[in-house]
């Protein structure tokens, strides 16, 4: 079958009603521009595929100009004529709206076209949209990732994709540019699944991590030693390495950057939310995960819900001895 042009004031794409090769799959949508998707979006970017962007913030739309990124003002518009859309979405709600509304993905997206969603929702959602996707004739995958905004912008994420195995090999070239590492983790909704188990582990050992530092630091230990004690003991993790609670230990760290910059509190809330809500549907035991859900609620009981999660420090470091 002829392929069909589509001329855009700003960028031309090209696609057929076929099945893409992933060789021609340059031409991306990217939809949710914040503190991941502007970093993800910028390189693809950098390793030469041509990005249409869209978020609802026109601040978002601004700064990602600035990287290549061409803007548009709704999905349909964003997803038309492109090989690949690439979403990254703040909440079940969001993702199923954008998905699967009028105005959405699925009922705009080209044929043959592959969508890949970042987002970290509950598995179930990934579920309810790839039958949709493909009685429509389109890709998908659920695709959530791990390391933070670090790892966005240095182009070092860690991707957990659940999907049809000939969608994610499709993907790789995309997720490559974006991420270091790349797991195809079963069926669809699995990518989730390893994405909240991995986020309940980080938020219990960064709560472990911010409670026994806090112990030693007000018992007399110098900071710093203590943490090289960590780091060159069987307690060392993520947590200790890059991720260090402790204002001024690690440089790279939120920490060391007044708690800005990271992994939102109240995302870690959302996450563990999430992951306990998987956990009682299976009955499986989480006595740790929800002793951190309810810490990580306090912090953002507090108006602290804006700050990096490793905040939770400060909570602990400022309770009457």
């Amino acid at each position: 079958m002829a392929a069909r042009t589509i001329i855009n004031t700003q960028c031309l794409f090209t696609f057929s009603r076929r099945a893409y090769s992933s060789k021609g799959d340059k031409n991306v949508a990217f939809l949710g521009l914040g503190n991941m998707g502007g970093y993800m979006a910028a390189n693809l970017v950098k390793k030469g595929f041509t990005v249409r962007g869209y978020d609802p913030s026109k601040e978002a739309l601004t700064a990602a100009a600035k990287d290549g990124i061409t803007s548009a003002n709704s999905i349909a518009a964003a997803v038309d004529g492109v090989d690949v859309i690439v979403s990254i979405l703040p909440s079940n709600k969001v993702v199923l709206d954008a998905y699967l509304g009028n105005d959405g993905i699925v009922k705009n997206a080209p044929k043959g076209a592959l969508l890949i969603d970042s987002s970290t929702v509950d598995p179930n959602v990934p579920k309810q949209i790839f039958p949709v996707a493909i009685e429509t004739g389109v890709g998908f995958i659920d695709a959530p990732v791990s390391g933070g905004t670090m790892g966005a912008q240095n182009a070092t994420l860690a991707f957990m994709a659940g999907g049809r195995k000939s969608d994610f090999d499709r993907s790789l070239p995309l997720l490559k540019a974006m991420g270091a590492k790349q797991y195809h983790c079963g069926e669809i909704g699995s990518g989730q699944v390893a994405k909240l188990t991995n986020n309940m582990l980080m938020g219990i050992t960064g709560m472990a991590t911010a409670e026994c530092m806090n112990m030693g630091i007000k018992m007399g230990l110098d900071p710093q030693v203590l943490l090289d004690v960590l780091n060159n003991s069987s307690a060392r993790s993520w947590s200790t390495e890059v991720y260090c609670p402790v204002p001024g230990l690690v440089s790279t760290a939120p920490s060391s950057r007044n708690y800005d910059g990271g992994f939102k509190n109240e995302l870690m809330v959302k996450d563990l939310e999430l992951a306990s809500g998987m956990a009682l549907g299976i009955r499986s035991p989480i006595p740790l995960g929800a002793v951190a859900t309810q810490l990580y609620r306090i912090v953002q009981s507090r108006g602290y819900g804006q700050k990096d999660f490793s905040f939770v420090y400060q909570l602990l470091k400022n309770e009457k001895k």
